[in-house]
Formats: C-alpha cells, sequence, structure tokens
C-alpha cells in the first residue's frame, strides 16, 4: 500500500503564507509526477499545482505567482510554498502522486486524506 500524509495547513491571515508537506510511504519504485490540489465547500476539487518527475510544472490560474510547488523524487516529499493568501484560497487541501507499483509494475493515483487551509480576512 501506498500512504500520503500531509501536514502544515492552519489558520492565516489574508496576506500570509502558508508551507504543506506531503510525504510518501509504501513499496514505490518510481514517481512520475506529484501535485496538490484543493477542494472548497460546494465546489469541486481543482488543480492548484503539479510537477513532474522532470521538474515541469503546472499552476492553477487563480494561484500563479502566489505559489509555489517543489518536488523530491529520492525523499518521496512534495512541498506548496503559498505566498499573498486570499480568503478564497480556503479549502482542504489534497497531495496527489502518480507512483509506480509492482507485481505487475503499473502506475497508480494516491491521494492523501487532505489539510484544512483557512484563510481570514
Amino acid at each position: 500500500q501506498v500512504h500520503l500524509v500531509e501536514s502544515g495547513g492552519g489558520l492565516v491571515q489574508a496576506g500570509g503564507s502558508l508551507t504543506l508537506s506531503c510525504a510518501a510511504s509504501g513499496r514505490i519504485f518510481s514517481i512520475s509526477d506529484m501535485g496538490w490540489y484543493r477542494q472548497a465547500p460546494g465546489n469541486e476539487r481543482e488543480l492548484v499545482a503539479r510537477i513532474t518527475s522532470g521538474g515541469g510544472t503546472n499552476y492553477g490560474d487563480s494561484v500563479k505567482g502566489r505559489f509555489t510547488i517543489a518536488g523530491n523524487n529520492d525523499e518521496r516529499t512534495v512541498v506548496l510554498q503559498m505566498n499573498s493568501l486570499k480568503p478564497d484560497d480556503t479549502a482542504v487541501y489534497y497531495c496527489n502522486m502518480r507512483v509506480q507499483i509492482g507485481m505487475p509494475l503499473r502506475y497508480i493515483d494516491s491521494w492523501g486524506s487532505g489539510t484544512q487551509v483557512t484563510v481570514s480576512s
């Protein structure tokens, strides 16, 4: 089994910063890409940021220029640095990794249980 554990959520005032971390454990052969998604009450889960094993990144339009994703495949960790936070960033943030497991070798999507981020105005 593959387990993802997030940390770093909490309550912050608008304009502040938070750093989210996610670590994977289990029998993982490789990781193709990692990402963060978020879901606010009444909304669908949306992409926040993703990073590939080659270092390519993709950000949701609402966070571009404010959030930065960094991944370490060897350590099986991914970090999301969130700056200039806004009340609209309030949501549960989920870590996601596409990992290769065996046997047979195959890729699966793994998700963390989520961490709450609340931004007060």
